[in-house]
């Protein structure tokens, strides 16, 4: 997950330019490697066969010499720690011990997510007890949005928590689209970009395709990224048989995605209502938006606003509900009336101003100068 990374790296750069030392355990495999002001030190972790830290042994290779490190290592100013929550418990536990502290990054509610996959009702109680245990111990909570900051209100989490908003390595994305403008597509793509999991509802996009292809046979439905719900959704298009019209591809970086966002008819992202997640804002909208793809949003949340964001008197996409006939209309929409590369640029270069992370981790590190 970027937004901590890039908050600690903004944190460390802003130190007069000296050389820092990071931790940083990540669970995510970096795709770009710039020159940086401080030394990042990275552990292995187990990951299943798609490069992804999911499950609870995985996270426990993770969280338990996470623990140790910290315990037994180089004593830390501040410790930034993310979900899932068991990291939490096992920061805040070791970091009691070295009188250490620390700033948990709230980029959701994993309690509210879980409670979507058919656990068992214990379980949900011992994450809620996990999360409220990281939350708690906490010198300071980072929120990524409005919502989840309501939703931490709601649970009894009011002190030292700051929204400091979500975004994306934009320039990243940026120089991508500079780069590969070339990209031009055999046929008209719609893309999804990002995790497709329970509390998503991304297999709307499939259900929607059937109507769309009996206009538009060409059309062509790209998955990019993983998730929990990627093999259902692979059974769904098989059933309703198109197939033949759906890629499933694996996780792209910026500079690779890009032009393939710039050039797609539009970008989808949902969120299903009724999930427990409804305050979730997927950040593949701002991936999109940075690349000037035109958005088409299904579902309930705060990405219905930044959908009808209007850029120079016109919105940047449309919001409908996480229905297949709504969805496809959107669709064969945007076929009829698409983007010109003027419009792209506009909608982008607001973007880069608008939902950067430079933005974030600045809010991020202000918020923790004053601890």
């Amino acid at each position: 997950m970027q937004p901590p990374r890039q908050i600690v790296n903004a944190a460390a750069a802003g130190k007069n330019g000296s050389q820092h030392t990071l931790a940083n355990v990540t669970g995510e495999i970096p795709t770009v490697v710039e020159p940086q002001k401080f030394r990042v030190r990275r552990f292995p972790v187990l990951r299943d066969r798609n490069g992804y830290v999911r499950g609870y042994v995985q996270y426990l290779s993770f969280d338990v010499p996470l623990f140790f490190r910290i315990l037994f290592g180089k004593k830390r100013n501040l410790i930034i720690a993310e979900p899932p929550p068991t990291t939490g418990l096992f920061v805040r536990l070791a970091a009691a011990v070295r009188r250490t502290p620390y700033v948990y990054y709230a980029a959701d509610i994993w309690s509210d997510a879980a409670s979507q996959t058919g656990a068992p009702s214990w379980m949900l109680d011992v994450v809620r007890r996990i999360e409220l245990f990281a939350w708690k111990g906490a010198r300071l909570v980072l929120s990524v949005s409005d919502g989840v900051t309501m939703r931490l209100a709601e649970l009894g989490v009011t002190e030292n928590v700051a929204t400091i908003g979500n975004g994306v390595n934009a320039r990243e994305f940026v120089r991508g689209v500079a780069v590969g403008t070339a990209h031009a597509p055999a046929h008209p793509e719609f893309v999804y970009a990002g995790t497709a999991s329970e509390w998503h509802g991304a297999d709307v996009f499939v259900r929607a395709l059937p109507r769309v292809l009996a206009e538009r046979p060409d059309v062509v439905l790209r998955f990019i990224g993983g998730g929990s719900e990627r093999e259902a959704i692979e059974a769904l298009a098989d059933d309703n048989g198109v197939s033949h019209a759906v890629r499933f591809e694996p996780v792209r970086g910026p500079a690779e995605l890009a032009p393939v966002l710039h050039g797609a008819v539009a970008a989808l992202a949902s969120v299903r209502p009724g999930s427990g997640y409804d305050f979730a804002f997927p950040t593949k909208l701002y991936s999109a938006a940075v690349c000037g793809a035109p958005l088409i949003y299904a579902g309930t949340g705060p990405g219905q606003p930044f959908a009808r964001t209007e850029v120079d008197g016109a919105p940047i996409g449309v919001a409908v509900g996480l229905e297949p006939g709504e969805v496809a209309e959107a669709m064969l929409a945007a076929l009829q009336r698409p983007h010109d590369a003027a419009r792209r640029s506009r909608v982008s270069s607001w973007a880069m101003h608008s939902v950067s992370l430079e933005g974030v981790a600045a809010r991020a590190v202000a918020e923790i100068s004053r601890l």
